[in-house]
């Protein structure tokens, strides 16, 4: 493939509409700074913030896309894994953002991960259950993949969610306390990812279907796939980083406009980190959707479970760390009613994988678990 042809390839026409688009409407910002510092009318808020936020979903599907190319490219479990990482690092990115804008926000980071937490084990993954075992009866995924998963989730989420309340002040960790679960929560997923990427990535592949079914199909050695398409995998990152980049520029004033606007509304406080999710996890729930109707289970858990873990083990250690640096307290420990939605959400999820095939009664009973959720922050 010559240089042009690999250009025209990945830099395509939609594409360059997002990043004009992305990098325009960060401008466009800059040069209304003066307007948005003054207090806005109603009506113009929630106009100006809307924009902003189809600005940051547009961007983030052409994130998504190009993670969609990577993956492809280099196969599961490396692609997926670009993929979660970037949505995970959009999650962080937002979180962050609110946490260094103005007024007190001590508890969107729990609200997030939690609200992340719902939305993709019981609203994406029920859906894509839903829709993958109506077109294909056989859907099973590789249990040793998807309980790696629930392991490393049981620990994150119990360290994000239930030690504060034990071992903290009112919630919240105390400083050295912080600081050790920062360091350990960042060698786990390391050594998580090195085991993923290593000795362990069989157990994130696809199994099969024929005479050898339960054992993942071969492909192409990854270091084979980097040599062979190496300007290509460069240019799709180099493009990903270049559409991420505006979300980043841009999720400062989209936070602080999300919350003068609950603020107006009189919503729950727990709402922000709703909107943050579903905004950061909308791209990545068409994929999971595609991959659920193509029959392909263990993506499915690669992109859901996979980018919780990637998503926990990220944003703990960054908004404990932000927290030690500009002095904020940082309450994680979460109501006694969203612990227990979220024990019954992770004992569905062994009951639903640990099945020799997954169908549509297990999609529409995690979809009854998110309405509950849902119900419960409006209580």
């Amino acid at each position: 493939m010559t240089r042009s042809t690999l250009l025209r390839s990945v830099l395509t026409r939609t594409a360059v509409l997002r990043l004009l688009l992305g990098w325009g409407s960060f401008g466009a910002l800059l040069a209304l700074v003066p307007l948005l510092d003054a207090p806005l009318p109603t009506p113009l808020l929630w106009l100006i913030l809307g924009a902003i936020v189809a600005v940051i979903v547009v961007c983030a599907f052409g994130v998504v896309t190009e993670a969609e190319h990577l993956a492809h490219r280099l196969g599961d479990p490396y692609g997926t894994l670009v993929l979660t990482l970037s949505i995970a690092a959009i999650e962080v990115i937002l979180i962050s953002a609110v946490m260094l804008g103005p007024g007190q926000h001590q508890t969107v980071a729990r609200d997030s991960v939690m609200a992340v937490s719902m939305i993709i084990m019981n609203l994406v993954v029920g859906v894509a259950l839903v829709v993958g075992g109506l077109r294909h009866p056989e859907l099973r995924a590789n249990r040793t993949g998807v309980f790696t998963y629930l392991g490393m989730l049981l620990v994150l989420l119990a360290v994000a969610f239930a030690f504060p309340a034990l071992l903290g002040d009112e919630g919240a960790y105390p400083s050295a306390a912080a600081i050790t679960v920062v360091v350990l929560v960042v060698l786990l997923y390391a050594f998580f990812l090195l085991r993923q990427m290593g000795a362990r990535n069989a157990d994130f592949q696809e199994v099969g279907t024929g005479p050898d079914a339960g054992e993942p199909a071969a492909r192409a050695s990854v270091g084979s796939v980097l040599t062979e398409h190496r300007p290509e995998l460069i240019a799709r990152a180099l493009l990903l980083l270049a559409l991420a980049l505006p979300i980043v520029l841009l999720s400062h004033d989209m936070a602080t406009l999300l919350d003068e606007g609950l603020d107006r509304l009189g919503a729950p406080v727990a709402l922000s980190g709703i909107v943050i999710a579903m905004i950061v996890f909308l791209p990545e729930t068409i994929t999971t959707v595609r991959a659920a109707l193509g029959g392909e289970m263990q993506r499915v858990s690669n992109l859901c479970h996979g980018a919780l873990v990637s998503t926990a083990g990220l944003t703990i250690p960054a908004v404990l760390t932000i927290g030690l640096l500009t002095d904020q307290r940082v309450v994680l420990a979460e109501s006694p009613l969203n612990l227990v939605l979220l024990g019954l959400t992770l004992l569905l999820t062994v009951a639903t994988f640990s099945a020799r095939r997954v169908n549509p009664l297990h999609g529409a009973a995690h979809l009854l678990l998110f309405v509950l959720y849902v119900l419960s922050v409006f209580a």
